[in-house]
């Protein structure tokens, strides 16, 4: 039977909102929310948060989570993840962002049977469709193309495809920021190069399709909200008070 271990990288330090991950939200700090939601999925048998500051792994332990203190030297949530792997254990890892309260445990299950049933990918991750043009040309919208097989193409900041005509006529996918490796391929992630794509989008899957490993992507109807902001803060408490 295979092991699915959620791993949800959290930091302090953020630089848009620094504590956003214990920022209170209805009553719950936004970490509880993500690990709760987490917990829910029914392909995860354990939910871990790793992160690098003392503050929230008391948070987490206070609602009766679980929590692992990780370097504070990674550059990536992906290398905080990895670390936090080689602890946990698991034959799969699901790496979900500690700032999306709203995050679907059946788009998790998704992910998780993407890379459970093909065996040519090192990773899954989501993708949504764009609907909005302002999506489209925003480079803090990460984009991605797959080919016929659900198989990344390339991922990138700009507008892609690129429509030749002028105008947007839809099929571009919005990048969903949930991932699930191979825990084997974890460790080799970590001692892979950083690549000169990855470098001028700064998008560390870029790393992974760089060395010719293949990630697969599922597509689900919407993408998940992330709190970046005290705004975004403000808006997601909209959201949770009508439910």
């Amino acid at each position: 039977m295979t092991d699915i271990v959620a791993i949800i990288p959290a930091r302090y330090a953020s630089v848009r909102f620094p504590g956003k991950v214990l920022a209170d939200l209805c009553g719950k700090p936004v970490i509880r929310h993500v690990y709760e939601r987490v917990a829910q999925s029914s392909a995860v048998a354990r939910v871990v948060v790793a992160t690098d500051d003392e503050r929230i792994v008391r948070a987490v332990r206070s609602f009766g989570g679980e929590a692992v203190m990780t370097s504070p030297e990674h550059a990536s949530g992906t290398d905080r993840v990895a670390e936090a792997a080689a602890k946990t254990g698991g034959d799969i890892i699901v790496n979900v962002q500690g700032d999306e309260p709203l995050i679907e445990p059946a788009l998790i299950d998704k992910v998780v049977l993407k890379i459970v049933g093909d065996d040519a990918i090192a990773c899954s991750t989501a993708a949504s469709p764009i609907t909005d043009s302002a999506v489209y040309q925003d480079p803090n919208a990460v984009k991605v193309v797959m080919d016929k097989s659900g198989h990344a193409l390339y991922f990138s900041r700009s507008p892609l495809p690129y429509y030749r005509d002028g105008f947007y006529g839809g099929g571009a996918f919005l990048h969903v920021g949930i991932y699930c490796f191979r825990r084997s391929f974890l460790s080799v992630y970590s001692s892979l190069v950083p690549t000169a794509l990855e470098k001028a989008e700064k998008l560390e899957q870029l790393r992974i399709l760089e060395h010719g490993y293949a990630i697969g992507v599922v597509i689900t109807d919407s993408a998940p909200k992330g709190i970046d902001t005290v705004h975004d803060l403000e808006m997601m408490r909209s959201i949770l008070e009508k439910y």
